[in-house]
């Protein structure tokens, strides 16, 4: 499947040391192949880049492997496509202004007769189920707010907006409009919050080991979000199913479990609709167990 990694943070922090492992799982530990993203917060402007490239094999992520760009707020994505080109159009992370402020938004699964009515302000570049459901978040959050509201008042919106994606497959993803960072898995994430007193880690995908105190000062805090473990040697936590959190400052301020809502989504879809998309799911389930396996396999997502 593919990728989500992302960072949210109390002071700006360069990602050069998450995204140098995170990188190669697009093409060397991993076969996520088909196009990856990167995203900076900036103030309230956004730094995106996103290229069709491999992210291991990409001079662009090079750079951005070399390169310390600071941000409280970063999220990247390598992709394995299951729908639409591979093409920059298809690439993650998807870029839309809300409220005045740019909002930013990355997918990893597999939505199965998802086609919800759009109304026009928020439409779909390429073809991907993942940037359709970010346009219809959007879409129904500037419905249900007529300005910016708190953190606080978005975390409920989205806890009744997540389930009506969510019952259509797998729908894990990240989202943020620079302030805060929502996650919500319906299936695979992790995260790990580092603060003072800083410790050491070791990349999993890369020869490269840190001591973050060499780097860092006492008032630094920073979240990271990843698909599955960056490092070797940190107590990573994994997401429950149809878990969201909401991380501010670097800190974990939320966590909402989902189920009962996830549950009571489904039951509004009829049943022949429910059938395909458990069915789809399972599909998708076997063929990443094959890949895992060695025989030949597909991704779950865009």
């Amino acid at each position: 499947m593919c990728q989500l990694l992302a960072l949210n943070c109390f002071n700006p922090t360069d990602a050069s040391f998450s995204f140098t492992g995170f990188s190669q799982r697009g093409g060397r530990t991993g076969d996520h192949t088909d196009g990856w993203g990167m995203a900076f917060f900036e103030g309230k402007g956004l730094r995106l880049f996103v290229d069709h490239q491999s992210a291991a094999h990409s001079p662009v992520a090079d750079f951005l492997r070399r390169y310390p760009i600071k941000s409280r707020n970063i999220i990247a994505h390598v992709r394995k496509a299951t729908a639409g080109n591979v093409s920059l159009e298809n690439v993650h992370p998807f870029a839309r202004e809300l409220w005045g402020h740019h909002w930013v938004f990355a997918h990893n699964g597999h939505l199965t007769e998802f086609a919800p009515q759009l109304h026009g302000n928020f439409t779909p570049v390429g073809q991907t189920d993942s940037e359709l459901a970010f346009c219809w978040l959007l879409q129904e959050l500037s419905k249900s707010h007529a300005a910016m509201p708190s953190t606080a008042e978005l975390t409920l919106t989205l806890q009744e907006l997540i389930p009506q994606v969510s019952r259509h497959g797998t729908f894990n993803m990240v989202l943020s409009n620079g302030l805060a960072l929502w996650a919500h898995a319906s299936t695979q994430l992790h995260h790990i919050a580092r603060a003072y007193p800083f410790g050491e880690a070791t990349l999993a995908d890369q020869d490269w080991h840190i001591d973050f105190a060499q780097h860092t000062t006492p008032d630094d805090r920073v979240a990271v979000v990843v698909t599955t473990p960056l490092t070797e040697d940190e107590p990573w936590q994994a997401f429950a199913p149809h878990e969201l959190r909401v991380f501010e400052g670097g800190s974990l301020v939320a966590q909402h479990m989902g189920d009962a809502a996830h549950a009571k989504a489904r039951q509004a879809l009829p049943a022949d609709v429910l059938l395909r998309i458990d069915e789809a799911v399972q599909r998708i389930q076997n063929m990443l167990a094959q890949a895992n396996a060695g025989g030949p396999g597909v991704g779950t997502t865009q």
